[in-house]
């Protein structure tokens, strides 16, 4: 394979003089600020929020360098994941002229993101065992298709993809792969963040929303070469993750025996919960998950939805989607949600 990210980067981004934040123009501590034109008298909140974040977010990525093993300036935070995914397109894709690969059944965003920004999507289903079908990508690249996403652990059906199958998109795609890894914590399959040097079209997406219980911080990562971390600082917005996600990421990130904790205990959950839904006679189906949540296939999916909606839980109806026909995804609670869940879905059949 011949990567060239020079060839990948769009003109108008590699000329783009960036915006350079009253942070970016100076290094070390300061004392008297008085070039943000913020309020110096403070914020009316307990914690002080009147001055602008560090834009590039350097004291959460030193924490996160430690606990993943990736060096700093291999690593982007965004406003979730979707904000990686948004610049990936607007850095790479040329509107209306370049295309993207995705693999249905996935994660939802990509193609929305890829809509907003005018970028064709061609779309390779999986396999009926939710594999990824080798040859049908090769047969749909062209000279304009400039990124594939792969979801491994998948959402919604919760499997990891063989990490060989993905090695060989890697090896043999001219563009850039986006590996994204949201689950990867459930997983036994190692995480692709040591292969980021051996790959440098490799970009992998994980996320504090998920197993270490941030999802309302919306604090997202994308793992990259220097170069292409680079090119997302560059088109970013100056301030985009906001003072109070990064004190309190900062807090979380030092607790990560609690949050393996929590993991472990999830995935026991999820055994306990797929081994009760299998004496479920309805049940047709459940989908061997890497994730925090199962894809069940069963009867009457829809009326058993609105079922369990009317009673106040709320799952995932996946059944319209490719591949998941038939199928609710639910997410693996609290011993007491599970039990909670299976109960009404007992009531339902009964």
């Amino acid at each position: 394979m011949s990567f060239n990210l020079d060839l990948l980067l769009r003109e108008n981004i590699k000329n783009l003089k960036p915006y350079s934040s009253a942070r970016d123009e100076f290094d070390g501590e300061a004392s008297v600020m008085l070039d943000a034109n913020e309020n110096a008298y403070g914020s009316p909140l307990s914690q002080s929020f009147n001055r602008y974040p560090d834009p590039l977010q350097l004291a959460v990525k030193q924490k996160l360098s430690a606990i993943k093993g990736v060096s700093t300036d291999r690593i982007f935070l965004g406003n979730g994941s979707d904000e990686a995914i948004d610049l990936l397109f607007r850095a790479f894709c040329k509107p209306g002229i370049d295309n993207v690969i995705l693999l249905p059944p996935t994660y939802g965003m990509y193609e929305v993101s890829a809509n907003i920004n005018d970028i064709a999507v061609r779309k390779v289903t999986l396999t009926p065992n939710y594999q990824l079908d080798i040859d049908t990508i090769a047969a749909a690249i062209d000279a304009h298709t400039k990124i594939i996403f792969i979801c491994s652990p998948n959402n919604p059906t919760g499997n990891s993809i063989r990490r060989q199958d993905i090695e060989t998109i890697l090896v043999n795609f001219e563009g850039i792969v986006v590996l994204d890894e949201a689950y990867i914590n459930y997983a036994k399959q190692n995480s692709f963040l040591p292969s980021l040097a051996e790959f440098p079209n490799l970009v992998v997406l994980q996320t504090l929303s998920k197993a270490w219980g941030l999802a309302a911080l919306r604090l997202g990562m994308a793992f990259a070469s220097a170069e292409i971390i680079q090119i997302f600082n560059k088109i970013k917005p100056p301030y985009n993750i906001n003072q109070a996600t990064q004190t309190y990421a900062l807090e979380a990130l030092e607790r990560v025996d609690t949050v393996n904790e929590w993991i472990k205990e999830t995935v026991e959950e999820r055994a306990l919960l797929v081994e009760q839904l299998q004496l479920i006679p309805q049940v047709e189906h459940i989908t061997p998950s890497d994730a925090n949540f199962v894809l069940v296939r069963l009867q009457q999916a829809r009326p058993l939805y609105n079922h369990l909606v009317s009673k106040g839980i709320i799952v995932r109806d996946r059944s319209t989607v490719t591949l998941c026909e038939g199928a609710l995804r639910m997410t693996v609670g609290t011993p007491a949600e599970n039990q909670i869940l299976l109960a009404q879905i007992k009531e339902f059949y009964s």
